[in-house]
């Protein structure tokens, strides 16, 4: 028979001699039975306090931006909208997370300015339109708020379609700018399966249902018509830039090619209004130098994932040694 506690020692055995030694023996056993309940209490009062402090530290992780805002809305600033990563519309820079955060900020009195902070390399050209319609609406609307947009690392393509609808760009020296063009990825495989006598059996209903299969030979017919949707598309992409930047663009068609420039290049060709980050436009621009934050947040569940994540991520490559890595989208 295993006994629930750890066995006694023999010192606090009862001494077999004596007439009462049973009952010893029981009130021995029983001392030493709650002992191991207070012992076993404390250590469970301690993992708890533990796991209390580990989530309470997550918790101030995750939340540590909003805390370490002490502004209100309540007190005059400038309003900062993160664009940041793909352009998409299930991501943290699709449109109606970004209109949302765009309404709320014109809409409050105290935020005297409109700060865009974009680190993105574009998306998607349709919800990259929606967002530059709302700007200009919201600008009409609300005609005494500027609205700047500001280039950290990248702000290219979809994202520099959302930056020219800002009364102004301003950039780092080493941003990268521009990208203005658009692109439709794909492959094709006919020829490895020629090679390794792969037959593609394709059936549609509609001549051209089957347009651009990457198992099918590319048709001239099909690669004049999607070449006439990109067409389309850039047209679009440079009529915006060309509406937002105006005579300010001193480039020439180079600027319409695809191609992308550091922020100092883009501010001589017109891309850009000048040299600044969040913090300088806030100050010397706006005249407001608190910021305050309205991009929308993520849940507790999704922003706790994400922390633990990368937190993971970034152990991972400081073990293998391959942190520090340089790439460009």
């Amino acid at each position: 028979m295993r006994w629930p506690f750890r066995q006694l020692p023999s010192s606090r055995l009862p001494d077999p001699q004596d007439p009462n030694w049973e009952r010893a023996l029981i009130n021995s056993v029983t001392v030493e039975f709650l002992r191991d309940q207070r012992r076993a209490r404390r250590w469970g009062l301690f993992f708890k306090l533990a796991a209390l402090v580990y989530v309470v530290i997550l918790l101030l992780a995750v939340y540590a931006d909003t805390l370490s805002q002490s502004v209100g809305v309540s007190d005059e600033h400038s309003a900062l909208i993160e664009v940041k990563g793909m352009i998409a519309a299930d991501t943290d820079a699709s449109a109606d997370k970004l209109i949302t955060a765009l309404r709320k900020a014109f809409k409050t009195e105290q935020a005297k300015g409109i700060i865009l902070r974009i680190n993105s390399p574009g998306g998607s050209p349709v919800q990259s339109g929606y967002v530059n319609d709302e700007i200009q609406r919201l600008k009409k609307k609300y005609p005494d708020k500027p609205v700047y947009a500001v280039a950290m690392d990248v702000c290219a393509s979809g994202a520099y379609y959302i930056a020219v609808a800002a009364d102004q760009i301003y950039v780092n020296p080493a941003s990268l700018i521009g990208s203005i063009g658009v692109r439709m990825d794909g492959f094709g495989f006919t020829r490895a399966m020629e090679e390794l006598g792969i037959e593609r059996r394709l059936l549609v209903a509609g001549d051209h249902k089957g347009i651009l299969d990457p198992f099918s030979p590319l048709e001239p017919f099909d690669e004049a018509f999607v070449q006439r949707l990109l067409d389309g598309l850039h047209q679009q992409f440079i009529a915006a830039v060309k509406e937002g930047r105006g005579e300010r663009l001193t480039g020439g068609d180079e600027l319409f090619s695809g191609l992308f420039w550091t922020g100092a290049e883009s501010v001589e060709l017109g891309l850009a209004d000048g040299l600044g980050s969040s913090s300088s436009v806030a100050r010397d621009l706006i005249g407001a130098e608190d910021i305050v934050t309205y991009s929308r947040k993520r849940d507790l569940l999704e922003r706790l994932a994400e922390r633990l994540g990368a937190t993971m991520a970034s152990t991972w490559a400081q073990l293998m040694g391959a942190d520090g890595l340089v790439s460009l989208r």
